[in-house]
């Protein structure tokens, strides 16, 4: 038992412990957040490398870093128990959303719009089905891709939105001098 908890009374330290369960409904999104930033920063970078020879690839690479910076910002906020961290991550994820539907329709039409010269050679090394092959594995890859985004985008949506009203409730019914003291460990 810590200096600090020992000076609390048996009913404080129970509020405190009750607290941090019922702050465990939200706090998790924290981690989920830092993983979903980590991540999504990766593969802005990479995006934003290969943009030297690709404006598109640059275009979604700044995309990524901007979904990145909000899993951090709206982590840091949900941490400091601010409901708006929330309120932010889960739109952040439709935004994530838009970005890559937008990103695969993009892709999807330049395989239906690409003239036939652009893949010559793969036509000349497989054949002449190859050029329809392409376009149909194309829209295969890039139609799977938008139904999984926006399961997986929506979902993850979801899981934050739900938990906006958790830490309104929690704020309403926990005494101030509690959060306040859980605030000051989240930054330690």
């Amino acid at each position: 038992m810590s200096a600090t908890t020992a000076a609390l009374t048996v009913e404080q330290q129970l509020e405190l412990s009750d607290a941090a369960e019922r702050a465990g409904s939200f706090l998790g999104a924290a981690k989920v957040a830092a993983f979903n930033g980590w991540s999504t920063g990766f593969f802005g970078v990479v995006s934003i490398l290969f943009g030297l020879v690709s404006p598109t690839s640059f275009l979604v690479g700044v995309g990524l870093a901007v979904v990145a910076r909000n899993e951090f910002l709206g982590r840091t906020r949900l941490r400091s128990f601010d409901p708006s961290g929330l309120e932010l991550l889960w739109r952040n994820q439709l935004g994530f959303m838009a970005l890559i539907i937008v990103y695969c329709a993009w892709s999807l039409y330049g395989a239906i719009a690409r003239p036939a010269s652009e893949i010559a050679e793969l036509v000349e090394l497989l054949g002449d089905g190859a050029g329809d092959l392409v376009r149909s594995l194309t829209l295969i890859l890039y139609g799977a891709v938008i139904v999984a985004t926006a399961i997986f985008q929506g979902m993850n949506a979801r899981y934050y939105h739900v938990r906006v009203g958790r830490v309104r409730e929690y704020l309403r019914e926990t005494p101030q001098w509690v959060v306040d003291r859980q605030r000051s460990a989240q930054v330690e």
